[in-house]
């Protein structure tokens, strides 16, 4: 009898691990891969071609187009499909890393990454709409996890792959290779089954944004989160390779190696707590996390503290992300999941971009002045902490 009724436990189980989504993450995967290869050789390149002092808008640039095609990424995926658009962005990808060959001068370049930037603003929505639509909703924060961990494994495989090729072959084979990858994806994204029902034929009518569909206004709550949250990582980007050589880290990339380990290790266990207890109880155990991190990161300033502080944050936002994007399409219509998902991605990028630029604007190479970012940073993220209290008390009382 306790055999048959774990079989009809296990049976009842809804099915997540189709090869649709392996697919899918596995696509991802070799997509985040792709563009984050050309990330740590690209300074250099620039500089070769007689633009050092533009390196700061290599990443700027990108992340300016990505934020502005949101969007139109996000009506395009509700409207003539998931598919075409992640093959649209993938698409990007592939060009580009065959362009970078050919860019001869600075202005070039700068014109190339800024095209680029479509690619993250186009895969990444349609993506996450997509496994939205193939699992289960009782195992979405589970299946949003494990698509992270696709993703991010691109983020920390990227870097270390791209600056391999280069020094072991050159810069044709590393543009070569980038477009190879997000060729390769694209073939297995051109294997999915499209999931929009009722799809319309793209025409120029489908660029036009209305006021309207900028943000999808159900998803604002989420993305006030997102934004609250992401301020820190604006920060960290900026600043964290300085702070780690002031406090004696000689591989300044450590920091980041930490961060992404613990990230991933967290993130397809807080996916599944966020189907079991709910998305907000579990965000607001991120966001105390990322609150701690953030001030030990200013008030421990040792090595080990550092890394310590790292392994922290990784723990903050690998509980913190696959929460938010499984609130996002929860909050979400049916029929308008990419602009919701579009809108918590917009707020994502606002939230790096403000902590980049402010903090950076008033570092100003004085190394003594991060300890304070790093307190205010706690400070914003407790707005977030409140913010969730209040949307989980406004909850209960509509219960």
């Amino acid at each position: 009898m306790a055999m048959s009724s774990q079989i009809a436990k296990k049976a009842s189980k809804p099915r997540m691990y189709t090869s649709h989504f392996m697919q899918v993450c596995l696509a991802s995967l070799l997509f985040s891969t792709s563009f984050n290869m050309l990330i740590p050789e690209l300074p250099a390149y620039l500089t070769s071609l007689g633009g050092a002092e533009y390196i700061g808008l290599i990443i700027s640039l990108f992340t300016l187009t990505a934020g502005l095609s949101r969007p139109f990424s996000g009506k395009l995926t509700d409207t003539i499909g998931r598919r075409p658009v992640m093959i649209f962005g993938a698409l990007v990808c592939v060009a580009c890393g065959v362009l970078y060959s050919f860019t001869l001068g600075v202005l070039s370049f700068l014109l190339l990454r800024l095209f680029h930037g479509f690619s993250t603003g186009f895969t990444p929505t349609a993506t996450s709409t997509y496994v939205s639509d193939i699992v289960p909703v009782e195992r979405l924060g589970e299946a949003m996890g494990i698509q992270g961990i696709a993703f991010s494994t691109g983020l920390a495989l990227g870097p270390a792959l791209g600056s391999l090729i280069k020094l072991y072959f050159s810069y044709q084979v590393l543009f070569c290779s980038s477009s190879l990858l997000a060729f390769i994806a694209i073939l297995l994204m051109m294997g999915l089954k499209e999931t929009l029902k009722e799809k319309t034929k793209f025409s120029v009518a489908s660029l036009k944004i209305k006021k309207d569909e900028i943000l999808a206004k159900e998803a604002i709550p989420a993305g006030i989160v997102t934004l609250l949250t992401y301020v820190a990582f604006g920060v960290v980007l900026t600043l964290i390779p300085d702070w780690s050589g002031h406090l004696g880290l000689t591989n300044k990339g450590s920091f980041f190696i930490v961060f992404t380990i613990s990230s991933l290790l967290v993130r397809l266990i807080a996916g599944t707590f966020s189907d079991r207890y709910g998305r907000i109880p579990v965000m607001l155990i991120g966001i105390m996390l990322l609150i701690i991190s953030t001030f030990l990161i200013g008030h421990l300033k040792s090595v080990t503290g550092l890394l310590l502080s790292a392994g922290i944050y990784g723990l903050a936002m690998g509980v913190i992300s696959p929460a938010i994007n499984a609130w996002t399409i929860d909050l979400s219509k049916p029929m308008r999941k990419g602009r919701a998902i579009a809108t918590m991605y917009i707020a994502l990028e606002v939230g790096i971009g403000l902590g980049a630029f402010v903090s950076g604007g008033y570092y100003q190479g004085n190394v003594l002045r991060i300890p304070l970012v790093m307190y205010c940073c706690s400070g914003v993220s407790v707005l977030a902490l409140m913010y969730l209290i209040y949307q989980m008390s406004f909850t209960k009382k509509d219960d």
